[in-house]
Formats: structure tokens, sequence, C-alpha cells
């Protein structure tokens, strides 16, 4: 009988540390997926300031769609797996989604910026820019939170990562 009790002891106990260990890898792989945008981000935003500097709209047409396109990846990533069957999980996977979503929109704001043909509709794809930039922390602590909440749930940490 005590046998029987350890053994299902065992089993519970290994079910909820996989659980946990799925809910973590898919924690990291969003991390991994974020991370990977980084070296095209920072290469776009230099050749988008270079750009306007020399008001090559077309160029920065360009570089947006580009940007589309490659953030756009991800989002299919993150919507064609499949969250784990874990607390929080399609929560988590949500918030993924819309956080790439507001990446995406900041690169279709410098290509309906590069595409406007007047003064005037630059001015506005500006402004539109402008609205996108100022909600970027929010967007940062949305996921931030999000991840937390799902961390919490499944009983993993986090890295405390200042970036």
């Amino acid at each position: 009988m005590l046998n029987k009790i350890i053994v299902i002891a065992f089993v519970i106990v290994s079910i909820a540390s996989c659980k946990g260990k799925d809910a973590f890898n898919y924690s990291q792989d969003f991390v991994k997926k974020e991370k990977s945008l980084i070296p095209a981000i920072t290469e776009t935003e230099q050749n988008v300031k270079r750009f306007m500097d020399k008001e090559q709209y077309d160029s920065i047409a360009i570089a947006g769609e580009k940007m589309e396109e490659l953030v756009n990846s991800k989002i299919k990533e993150v919507r064609d797996k499949p969250a784990p069957s874990v607390k929080e999980g399609e929560n988590f996977k949500e918030a993924c989604v819309r956080y790439f979503e507001f990446i995406k929109s900041m690169y279709s704001g410098y290509k309906n910026y590069g595409k406007a043909t007047t003064k005037e509709q630059r001015n506005a794809e500006m402004e539109k820019l402008i609205e996108i930039t100022n909600k970027k922390k929010d967007a940062i602590n949305a996921i931030q939170q999000a991840q937390k909440k799902y961390a919490d749930a499944n009983g993993f940490r986090l890295e405390n990562n200042k970036n």
C-alpha cells in the first residue's frame, strides 16, 4: 500500500514538473524570438535615421516593409505553435502576439511614412509614429506583466533583465 502511494506521488510530481518545464520552455521560446529581432531592429533604426536625414522616403518605406515581414513571421510562429496546457498558457500566448503586433505597428508606421506622397501626409504619418512610440513603455510593461503572471502561475522564476 505504501509503495502504491509513493509511486502515485512520484507520477504526480513528474507530471507537474513536466508541465512546469513546458511552461518555462514556452517562455524561453518567446524570449528567443524577441532577441532574434534585435540585430534587424538595430540595423533598421540606424538606416531609417540615415534615410530621414537624406529624405530618402522610398528607402524608409522599404525598410519598414522588410521589418513588417520579419515581425509577421514571428507572429505567425507564435500563432502556429500551441500554448502549453498550463495555467495562463493561452493568455501568455495572446500577450506575445499583441507585443509582436505592437512592434510590427512601428514598422508599418515607417512604411506608411515613406510611402506618403505629400508633406501633409508625411506629417500625419509622423504624428501616428510619435503616438506609437509613446506607447512603447506600455507595451513592454504589458508583456513583462503577462510573462511574470505566467511564470508565477507555473512555478518558475524569470531572469531579472533590465534591457
